[in-house]
């Protein structure tokens, strides 16, 4: 499936409307996901042009690789026919479902490639590089030194854009423990960034 595929076909046959607007919850991406499991390729369209992109920056923050992040991205979207078939609206939300599917898929990719230990994951800056390579550095530094669990929250909410609930729904984790963890990463992540000379740049929507 190619960004052109998705560019044509969300707003075909009765998918109307602004996929990039739409929430994990709204109509048009329940009806997506109710066609898609029907073996609809309009349906897989629509929710590869709504998730594709926050899938390859999450993606890109496990494997630290652009390249490697898009193949990555694409074989999720290409399994995803058959994958979404498990998946239920009730249990979590299908944003938070997605990114697990990628954070399996990307995790699986790095002990294939046996370049680093999974637990050991490194991130990617979170698109603030571009203002200063020193800066991206020392975010990617700090980000490093904090625990896993934190660093994987402040990944998942200023990353990827996911809520605290969905979060919880992804790390299979209470939202009162993801709020804690965000708080604490968040805090710590500004002491690095102090220590090494460096402004804080993670934003500070509430967890």
């Amino acid at each position: 499936m190619t960004s052109s595929d998705s560019a044509g076909n969300p707003n075909r046959r009765g998918l109307s409307g602004d996929p990039a607007g739409a929430s994990g919850n709204s109509q048009l991406v329940q009806h997506a996901i109710e066609r898609a499991k029907a073996g609809d390729n309009e349906g897989l369209h629509f929710l590869y042009a709504r998730y594709a992109a926050d899938v390859q920056r999450y993606v890109a923050s496990v494997v630290h690789d652009h390249h490697e992040a898009e193949d990555i991205t694409q074989n999720v979207f290409a399994k995803l026919m058959t994958a979404i078939r498990k998946y239920e609206q009730r249990e979590v939300p299908f944003a938070a479902w997605i990114m697990r599917v990628a954070r399996n898929a990307a995790l699986d990719h790095l002990r294939a490639r046996r370049a680093i230990p999974a637990e050991e994951v490194r991130v990617a800056d979170n698109g603030h590089a571009q203002t200063s390579i020193d800066r991206g550095q020392d975010l990617r530094l700090a980000l490093e030194q904090l625990p896993e669990d934190q660093r994987e929250v402040l990944i998942l909410r200023h990353v990827a854009g996911l809520s605290p609930l969905e979060i919880a729904d992804t790390l299979q984790k209470t939202e009162s423990s993801v709020h804690g963890l965000h708080h604490r990463g968040r805090r710590t992540l500004q002491e690095k960034l102090v220590e090494l000379g460096a402004a804080p740049v993670v934003a500070s929507p509430n967890a």
